[in-house]
């Protein structure tokens, strides 16, 4: 039984599903080369098939998710999706009346499923779905949040105590449910206008960040602010949590201005520091309230919240969280595969669904040389994974980054090893160059580290609480490993690290031959993009951000390239 799940909303996309297991999902940003794609996940979709080896018709349940009235209205009105992408990632000149536009903004997306649209958003999936040749297929529509709660099916836990927190999604800001004896059971609801995301969304614009997008910006930021006690957060009253509830001072309209009055008279650094002090004290506040409530110490974290990787380091210290699991496409760019699971779970029954961080395209060695073989400015020739694993480790162990491209491609905003640019990581003049000529991005972000598995307890503070794969969490870097840890850790010495195992058997090599090297299983790993763009799809795209930066070496595929141009 296949189950083909869709999201044509924030960071488009799609997975499938075969039975009990996950084979494949992307985002559509990586085909039409617009971050956080919008728009309907055409071409998703037909990898997805093209992947599996199946056709439209061979498709019987199809699963999508979030039909409250603006979502719906967009689907109506797709210009006006087009505008307020253009708008929010500000490729248009700032429009008059800006703050009319974000107020009536908060205002609509509060109202949630309304009558018809259900109805009207089915029809508008089922026409692009027909129109992509998809007949006799069953059309299943599931709530924003349940989609996100959804992902606990993919977690290592058979019993856990499931949150999700976004900024809001079909009239709803948050959730607590339970997974056990196979069932999935929602008991805690938190509506949209009660949102501590919508605060800290709000605010990241209001220091002149993109909503939706440079939320992570904020929290880097905030640690360049001198710190100080929540009683003085001039923020503080705006969120109250009040056991297993969360409540809201003000509407989202008058929150917008009060967070403007306090912004004006603080720096933009103290400002972040506010707003993430205070997603911070709520979510310690709620998610323990909410574990002790139920008793249940695995915790799967979800939604778009939970990419604040040091909010999510305080969750890991409470007390009576024995183990932590955060899904790795935490925020909407996960709704494809959360709605096809809890599609495919009220179909089967089943709780439990084989997973795995690499679930995109993946290319031939002979594809790749049929890109690069008439290229003059380059030279390739053929190298072995364990080849390569070598040679890499010994180009970066000397001071180099390089371009490493190898099998499917990630799933989630992380570069986790098989579209990634590496780097030492205790070398600053490496990290300022990255910065400055291949990622062109602002000073104040961190890259994060791969490290070893095995390296994890001897470099971090570390728990055992839950071994992070999908870089969801910060650790505090001991003190004895600074200088190694240089380039990879923020100012308050906390990294973000991806902990490698068999799960990644060439990466994992490539990091054991770099502990050869030098000692330590660990190296810089970022993104294998320049910054605004996603990450790289397809040779094609490889190549063309080797020659765009000037970077000298990639390991790709098999092959090992050299730019002549590079430095």
């Amino acid at each position: 039984m296949y189950v083909l799940g869709v999201w044509d909303g924030h960071d488009a996309g799609a997975a499938l599903i075969e039975d009990n297991r996950v084979v494949y999902a992307a985002n559509e940003e990586r085909f039409t080369k617009r971050k956080l794609e919008v728009n309907f996940p055409y071409n998703s979709v037909m990898a997805a098939l093209y992947y599996a080896n199946i056709k439209p018709t061979d498709i019987e349940h199809v699963a999508f998710t979030t039909t409250e009235f603006t979502k719906t209205l967009e689907r109506v009105f797709p210009k006006m999706r087009e505008y307020y992408y253009l708008f929010r990632r500000r490729k248009i000149p700032k429009p008059s009346f800006e703050n009319f536009r974000h107020n009536l903004k908060y205002t609509l997306t509060t109202l949630g499923v309304l009558p018809l649209c259900n109805t009207v958003s089915s029809a508008i999936i089922a026409k692009h779905l027909k129109h992509m040749g998809f007949r006799n297929f069953k059309l299943h529509i599931v709530d924003h949040h349940t989609a996100h709660a959804a992902k606990a099916f993919v977690s290592p836990f058979d019993k856990a105590l499931v949150i999700t927190i976004d900024g809001l999604g079909d009239g709803l800001s948050g959730t607590v449910s339970t997974m056990e004896n196979g069932k999935l059971e929602r008991h805690v609801a938190i509506k949209a206008k009660d949102s501590v995301g919508i605060v800290y969304e709000q605010a990241t614009n209001i220091i002149g960040m993109r909503e939706l997008e440079d939320e992570g910006k904020v929290m880097a930021m905030a640690d360049y602010s001198y710190p100080f006690d929540f009683k003085d957060n001039k923020l503080k009253d705006l969120i109250k949590v009040e056991g297993t509830s969360i409540k809201a001072e003000y509407n989202q309209r008058k929150q917008f201005l009060f967070l403007q009055s306090i912004a004006w008279q603080t720096p933009r650094e103290q400002f972040s520091y506010m707003a993430q002090q205070l997603l911070e004290n709520t979510l310690t506040k709620f998610v323990s309230n909410a574990v002790d409530r139920f008793n249940i110490g695995d915790v799967v974290l979800a939604g778009g919240i939970f990419s604040n990787v040091k909010a999510n380091m305080k969750l890991r210290g409470l007390e009576h969280i024995k183990h932590w699991y955060v899904f790795p496409h935490m925020g909407d760019g996960g709704m494809a595969l959360g709605g096809a699971l809890y599609t495919a779970y009220k179909l089967t029954g089943n709780t439990k669904y084989g997973f795995g961080a690499y679930l995109g395209n993946s290319y031939t060695t002979d594809e790749t040389e049929n890109v690069v073989k008439n290229d003059r400015s380059i030279q390739y020739q053929w190298e072995g994974l364990d080849e390569q694993a070598k040679h890499a480790a010994e180009l970066i162990s000397n001071g180099n980054y390089v371009f490493w491209f190898q099998g499917r491609m990630e799933y989630g905003p992380r570069a986790l090893g098989n579209r990634s640019i590496l780097a030492p990581s205790d070398s600053e003049e490496v990290k300022e160059r990255l910065n400055l000529h291949v990622k062109k991005r602002e000073w104040f972000q961190p890259f994060a580290p791969s490290m070893l598995e095995s390296e994890a307890a001897k470099l971090l503070e570390y728990d055992n609480k839950g071994v992070d794969k999908f870089m969801t969490m910060a650790y505090k870097v001991k003190e004895e490993f600074k200088e190694v840890t240089r380039a990879v850790v923020n100012v308050d010495t906390t990294a973000r690290p991806q902990m490698v195992g068999a799960e990644n058997v060439p990466y994992m090599e490539l990091l054991r031959n770099l502990k050869k090297y030098t000692g330590y299983g660990i190296m810089l790993n970022t993104s294998f993009n320049v910054h605004g763009m996603p990450i790289v799809l397809s040779p094609e795209d490889a190549l063309k951000t080797m020659k765009d930066t000037k970077t000298k070496y990639m390991f790709i595929n098999g092959l090992t390239i050299t730019n002549r141009g590079g430095f």
